[in-house]
């Protein structure tokens, strides 16, 4: 079914790549003539990862708006939620193969792709202040490493954004190591996650995202762990009897772009994508705070869960448990990836003085 599907897209998204190079919209010279003449629209597909009204939903919505405008309605972005085109994985194998124009992607999703990226699954690793955080992710030397490790696996990385802090939520109070002893969470299948719920002594275990609700429902898993906005907009708080926010990772999402799609366009064009991601870059960091800030007092009010916030002293419990997990993602994924870390920290070091 995947493979109709994607020969299908595949087609249909030649077509638009074909007429939109065509067009005068993405003319190098933008002569008299072609100003002369009616645009012919062209339609990019954008997927992403999460439901609407999410943190990847605004920031698709806000790049939408920003290009349409700025290319004066010759381009149209339709956007297709999780689900929608496949679940992460799918789209990642839609947008690599060309059969969509963008994406937006986060490391667990793309890990066996681009290994380099399940960087950002370990612990404690990124800043406590959410703006530096921010900054970071699209400032660091790092960054621009890992940008050339997508465009290696047919991906142009057009921005970074952190979607917020991951929380645990458990049918049991989680304030040490030694309580996720034995306890079944939720994960994306990715090593260096597993690894890191194996140092706390848990059970991780993947499951797709739409399935998480109902396997915590049945009792198949004990807890789960993502930001805030997805916790209370997948109404995890109906079958879970507490939250610990434990601010131990945080979720980034990477927008990105097919690599012959970024390639055929012309570079006025190519400006005007990259400005309109800078500006959906630059207005999620405000939007998701809100959202999760939000969320969070909807789940205080809806819910009967118990939030819990961990202490600093409980925090650092976990922080030197997790310490490992750096050896074995070097260990994992070879010399380029110890670079890259090693990159990061010191810019994590040099933006927190």
């Amino acid at each position: 079914m995947l493979k109709k599907l994607l020969t299908a897209l595949l087609v249909f998204s030649l077509v638009f790549v074909l007429a939109g190079c065509g067009s005068s919209g993405d003319t190098a010279d933008g002569g008299n003539e072609a100003a002369a003449e009616p645009q012919e629209v062209v339609e990019w597909t954008f997927a992403h990862e999460e439901v609407q009204g999410s943190v990847q939903d605004r920031y698709a919505q806000k790049f939408k708006e920003e290009i349409e405008e700025l290319t004066d309605g010759a381009v149209n972005v339709k956007v297709y939620p999780v689900g929608q085109l496949g679940d992460g994985a799918n789209q990642v194998e839609l947008l690599q193969n060309g059969a969509i124009q963008l994406g937006i992607n986060n490391p667990g999703s793309v890990g066996t792709l681009v290994p380099e990226t399940n960087l950002f699954s370990l612990h404690f690793l990124l800043p406590a202040d959410m703006d530096k955080a921010h900054e970071l992710v699209n400032n660091s030397e790092a960054m621009d490493m890992l940008n050339e490790k997508y465009y290696e696996k047919n991906m142009k990385v057009l921005g970074w954004f952190p979607e917020g802090y991951q929380m645990w939520t458990g049918n049991k109070e989680i304030t040490s190591p030694e309580d996720f002893d034995g306890f079944k969470i939720r994960t994306m299948a990715s090593p260096v996650i597993s690894e890191s719920y194996k140092a706390y002594g848990a059970d991780p275990t993947p499951i797709p995202y739409m399935e998480v609700y109902s396997s915590l429902q049945l009792n198949m898993i004990d807890g789960q762990v993502n930001p805030i906005f997805a916790i209370e907009e997948m109404k995890f708080y109906e079958v879970q009897d507490y939250m610990m926010l434990s601010n131990q990772a945080i979720f980034v999402g990477t927008f990105v772009a097919n690599d012959m799609f970024w390639e055929s366009l012309s570079e006025d064009r190519r400006a005007q994508v990259q400005e309109a991601a800078d500006a959906a870059t630059e207005y999620i960091l405000g939007a998701q705070k809100d959202l999760n800030s939000n969320r969070l007092e909807s789940i205080k009010e809806n819910s009967e869960m118990e939030i819990i916030d961990l202490t600093a002293e409980q925090r650092a419990a976990f922080e030197e448990a997790s310490q490992p997990v750096r050896d074995f993602y070097v260990e994992q994924y070879g010399e380029d990836a110890g670079k890259i870390l090693d990159q990061l920290l010191k810019d994590v070091e040099a933006i927190q003085q």
